[in-house]
């Protein structure tokens, strides 16, 4: 299913106009669910950490046991490809993906070597930088290591984030803060997760629950440049319910301020504003 509009799809070495069938009934990622993506974005005529992205879908295929074949500078060279279709300034969701052909020991571990692989780009507008969300507590939580692939961009995790976000929205709220096996606060339904406190920035420490995203290592570099001191640490929903400020963070939208966590009221503060601000000064800095 297609988020966005004027899709183009590059499989088997060319761009197909549309949203090409790519995958077949019998193939592993079909009926087991070994599929891995990652997401780019071309926004403002720009494709910030474009090679990050896809660096990181070959590392997500090898945590599923898929073998990767395209490698990184080959997919930005198909990207750019891609990309030079759209008219300027159209904002464009960047979207590879690996799936298993066949299956090996069983049928159930993929056999190495028979991956399947596309690109798929579909225009998407980047949200308004004062387009805010609301969060609300789950009863869902994120897994560990040793019982899911938490180490990898991977379909098979999405629908646990998935009955998150249902239960979120059921209750009135845009997205769901969703903590780790231990209790404390790991990240949101969809996105890497940051508060503030006193003109401090803290955001969850990675402890292999949940990837700690590209653009949320870029958001603290940039604000660690800028004099903001910005902490990674063990946070409790206490802390958020505290909180002077808290955004979201992540490749569809970059910076998505917090306006309510419960029955808690946030204004869209002066560090959110920056963090977004940086970014893009720093994303037009990079070259093309």
């Amino acid at each position: 299913m297609a988020t966005g509009t004027n899709l183009r799809t590059y499989y088997e070495g060319t761009w197909h106009e549309g949203d090409l069938p790519v995958m077949k009934a019998g193939d592993h990622g079909s009926w087991l669910g070994t599929t891995v993506f990652d997401g780019a974005r071309m926004a403002h005529g720009l494709v910030p950490d474009l090679a990050a992205h896809l660096a990181r879908v070959n590392r997500s295929a090898e945590a599923l046991m898929i073998t990767p074949t395209v490698s990184t500078d080959d997919m930005i060279e198909i990207v750019r490809e891609g990309l030079a279709a759209y008219p300027k300034g159209t904002p464009v969701y960047i979207r590879p993906m690996y799936w298993a052909l066949e299956g090996g020991d069983l049928g159930i571990v993929p056999k190495a070597g028979e991956t399947g692989f596309c690109i798929s780009l579909e225009e998407i507008p980047l949200a308004a930088p004062d387009a805010s969300t609301t969060l609300t507590r789950t009863r869902f939580r994120r897994p560990t290591l040793d019982c899911a692939v938490t180490d990898a961009k991977a379909g098979c995790l999405y629908p646990n984030n998935a009955r998150m976000l249902a239960e979120a929205r059921s209750k009135g709220f845009g997205n769901a803060l969703v903590a780790d096996a231990m209790g404390n606060v790991a990240e949101t339904a969809s996105a890497n997760v940051f508060m503030v406190k006193d003109g401090e920035v803290f955001t969850p420490i990675a402890n292999g629950t949940f990837l700690a995203g590209i653009t949320r290592a870029r958001h603290i570099k940039n604000l660690r440049a800028d004099g903001t001191k910005v902490h990674e640490a063990v946070l409790s929903f206490e802390d958020f319910a505290d909180a002077d400020e808290v955004f979201l963070s992540g490749n569809m939208m970059k910076v998505t301020p917090v306006s309510a966590f419960d029955d808690r009221q946030y204004e869209i503060g002066p560090v959110t504003r920056r963090a977004y601000e940086l970014y893009w000064d720093w994303a037009a800095s990079e070259p093309l």
